[in-house]
């Protein structure tokens, strides 16, 4: 069914051109469109004319048209006036009516397609059928990207996201669920990876453009095949999902850069607890006061050099050391030592990941 917007602009412009009063009505004789903002006062003909087997007929000083969809009636024409001319333009008006049915009828069969195709739903003989039938290639590369947005903002995400000049022609945009729009993307760059980056980029700047905000993008791996694309789409959720707890400052985070996040975010939840009370005797690194954590944070940004993170910090080198000294006591790992400091990291990292699992179970 095509959107009442788009049909009251189609009748506007035509009956524009043909210079005609027109309406456009349900099978019940309820207006639909018209290039008059008044009710349509005669509904008991329509229906009538609904009744009847005429394709047109010509009821006191209007000529009336069934616009049909396949076998079955989706609207009744209605113009003013009568005579060959009035009847021939009201023919060329059901011709332009039933071309934008049929557009959109591919349309959403073909969106219904990628859904199913994302949610893997289809056997491999239905994919290749239905995208022979819909006219869509199924040699040609393409990657799943996941673009997602405060919620609050989610009118008109998805036509926005189509509008971007990041998505091709040969690009299919839609939505899987409410919380965010899904781009299935065509590839032709070598630079396949940069060329995915640079167009979630290009998405994002687009919406801040339109006043959205809090844009992230994730992306998963090429698929040289249709039947591959749902493979991408898991990667690309599940690459959103680890950006939100290992990188929630990145806006744009790929499935072939997840790093140790991937390996993390997969463990089970019993076995997170277990390497806790390991490491930490039961003691979160979470739970360690603010100059503690800030402390760690820039030593491991300075690659455990002291010099550096206590000048960055304002700190004197005395007071840094008494600070890994002090954290040693507490957790019996030396920061300075390559290999608890590796500890450090994977557990904090891991109490990261149960915070966030903790958080969305409720």
């Amino acid at each position: 069914m095509i959107s009442n917007q788009v049909l009251q602009s189609t009748i506007d412009g035509l009956g524009e051109i043909a210079g005609v009063a027109l309406w456009v009505l349900d099978p019940e004789g309820s207006r639909l469109a018209s290039t008059e903002e008044i009710p349509f006062d005669r509904p008991q003909d329509a229906k009538a004319f609904a009744l009847s087997g005429a394709s047109s007929q010509e009821i006191g000083e209007r000529q009336y048209y069934k616009v049909m969809d396949d076998d079955r009636m989706e609207y009744i024409l209605v113009l003013e006036g009568t005579g060959e001319q009035t009847f021939k333009t009201g023919r060329m008006i059901v011709f332009q009516l039933q071309g934008l049915l049929t557009v959109y009828k591919e349309h959403f069969d073909r969106d219904n397609f990628i859904k199913n195709l994302l949610l893997d739903n289809l056997l491999l003989v239905d994919i290749h059928n239905r995208a022979k039938k819909l006219h869509i290639a199924g040699d040609v590369r393409r990657a799943v990207m996941i673009v997602t947005y405060r919620p609050e903002q989610g009118v008109g995400v998805q036509e926005m996201v189509r509008q971007s000049s990041a998505t091709g022609t040969d690009d299919f945009v839609t939505e899987v669920d409410a919380d965010n729009v899904v781009v299935v993307k065509s590839l032709q760059d070598v630079q396949e990876t940069q060329a995915m980056t640079q167009a979630a980029k290009q998405i994002i700047a687009y919406l801040e453009q339109q006043g959205l905000q809090d844009i992230r993008i994730s992306y998963g791996t090429v698929a040289s095949e249709l039947r591959e694309v749902s493979r991408s789409y898991k990667e690309a959720k599940m690459a959103l999902e680890v950006g939100r707890i290992f990188s929630d400052e990145n806006r744009v985070v790929s499935y072939t850069e997840l790093g140790i996040g991937r390996l993390i975010y997969q463990l089970p939840i019993p076995l997170c607890k277990m390497f806790i009370r390991e490491i930490f005797d039961g003691k979160r690194p979470g739970s360690f006061d603010e100059e503690t954590l800030q402390t760690i944070d820039k030593f491991f940004e300075n690659n455990l050099n002291v010099s550096e993170t206590s000048r960055q910090l304002f700190i004197h080198r005395n007071t840094l050391v008494y600070r890994l000294d002090k954290l040693q006591k507490s957790t019996g790992l030396d920061l300075r030592v390559f290999e608890d400091a590796i500890t450090f990291k994977i557990a904090m990292m891991v109490v990261k990941y149960m915070n966030y699992m903790e958080k969305t179970e409720f």
